[in-house]
């Protein structure tokens, strides 16, 4: 097409000429897509790019036309017609010619990893709903794609069906990002509004969740932090530009809350959530997931049962809070099918081909630190089982005053057991102090099992 122009001179070779004639273009040549997984989230993308077809070609101009499945197991159930290949061949899929845009949604590492590289090495776009291969090796993924003038889109990685990263990188795109808090694993958040509405165990809502499916056999990753880990090194990338670092993510997860606490906070005007919080600090960058104190007022403490919720603060627009699915196959499959939508529009209406969704931002703010637990700053829930005796409490007063520890209430809850539970809420402080300050408190003769630490966040600054 461009040579056309370029020979004859009484065509203005400009940019809208092109535009307008590759749009014509598109009209008779479909984008070809490969899905590689046809579980909940692939099933769901494939239904819906077919369900929605007519609707997706108005809004790009555009036929996209499925021509691979890559799946061990054939799913008769989905109607793929005989136009669609399936294989269970993935890396011989991504290799074909026939083949623009592949999406990811097999999940896991490997062999997720080697398909994608194999597929950005072939110059196929890529669409991913994979949060654990990107956080452990986006860095590396992302830069390949740059080199090879194509894209990695991941919307469908984070929240689901909530388009967080669109909203960070087009909506808030003018703003300085502060901090974000996030309660990004559904799982987690539906076992603690159970806890905290009927009074019920840990172990006895998690053994539920895994009857409902919202918990797997192994509910490590969801109940120790893990894939809110995850998501927050995406987010935190997305966020302040700096480079995915999962490594350097203090995560916690919720298996030692007990309905004891839940109760104790509720009665303090709080709510305990299990939150992903990045934040900037006037000496490097905060990334942490663990399970937090936030005042039951607030918006985000009354997302509930298995939805997810982000709240971003920016520094023009102040705090704006993104709420709705975050699994499941109709929000995770709308979310990896908008990113499909996005590429199909690039790649129509550039003149290359090359694409303009932006990819992270290698060169900025690398040199920012992450910040150790320890140097971390956040206010504190304490909780200490201590014998009824005079001065105790005097005792542990005088050592948080002494590491410079303010405390903003204290509160003393009937007998258990021959003991006293003493509740604590303190000012923010550096981790380092708190942790100083409760080694102090913990060798006290008269304090007995291990003391309960939980952090809390007011979200207000």
């Amino acid at each position: 097409m461009i040579s056309f122009l370029e020979s004859h001179s009484f065509f203005s070779y400009d940019l809208g000429l092109v535009q307008y004639i590759s749009k014509l273009e598109c009209d008779v040549k479909p984008v070809r897509l490969a899905i590689l997984g046809l579980g909940t989230v692939g099933g769901g993308a494939l239904k819906l790019l077919k369900e929605n077809a007519a609707e997706i070609k108005r809004r790009t101009g555009r036929e996209i036309q499925i021509t691979y499945v890559g799946t061990r197991r054939p799913r008769p159930d989905l109607d793929l017609g005989d136009e669609v290949k399936q294989s269970a061949d993935l890396l011989d899929i991504v290799r074909q010619p026939d083949v623009d845009v592949v999406v990811e949604v097999m999940g896991g590492i490997h062999p997720a990893y080697e398909v994608i590289k194999e597929a950005i090495l072939h110059g196929k776009q890529v669409v991913t709903a994979n949060k654990a291969l990107l956080a452990e090796h986006g860095n590396e993924l992302f830069k390949l794609a740059d080199d090879n003038a194509v894209q990695i889109a991941y919307e469908a990685a984070v929240a689901g069906g909530i388009p967080i990263i669109k909203v960070m990188r087009e909506g808030l795109a003018a703003n300085k990002i502060n901090w974000l808090a996030g309660i990004i694993n559904g799982t987690g958040n539906f076992i603690l509004t159970e806890m905290r509405e009927k009074g019920r165990a840990f172990a006895d809502v998690l053994k539920e969740a895994q009857e409902l499916g919202y918990a797997e056999a192994d509910p490590t990753f969801d109940v120790e932090g893990i894939d809110a880990a995850h998501k927050l090194t995406i987010l935190a990338s997305c966020a302040f530009g700096i480079p995915l670092q999962f490594d350097k993510v203090y995560t916690e997860g919720i298996s030692k809350i007990t309905a004891q606490d839940v109760k104790y906070a509720e009665e303090l005007g709080f709510r305990i959530k299990h939150l992903g919080i990045a934040r900037r600090a006037a000496n490097g960058i905060e990334l942490r997931v663990h399970p937090t104190l936030i005042p039951a007022e607030e918006l985000i403490a009354n997302v509930n049962g298995v939805k997810n919720a982000v709240l971003v603060q920016a520094h023009a627009v102040g705090p704006t809070l993104y709420y709705g699915a975050g699994a499941g196959a109709g929000p995770t499959a709308s979310a990896v099918v908008a990113d499909v939508i996005d590429i199909v529009r690039d790649i129509s209406y550039t003149e290359d081909g090359a694409g303009t969704i932006p990819q992270l931002a290698f060169e900025a703010l690398t040199n920012v630190p992450i910040l150790s637990r320890e140097e971390m700053t956040t206010g504190y829930y304490i909780r200490i089982n201590a014998e009824d005796q005079t001065g105790v409490l005097a005792d542990v007063t005088t050592i948080l005053s002494r590491a410079g520890i303010s405390i903003d209430a204290i509160m003393q809850q009937p007998r258990l057991k021959d003991l006293i539970p003493i509740v604590i809420l303190t000012d923010p402080v550096v981790e380092s102090k708190m942790d100083e300050a409760l080694a102090q408190i913990q060798a006290l003769p008269v304090i007995h099992g291990e003391i309960v630490r939980i952090r809390l966040e007011s979200l207000d600054n």
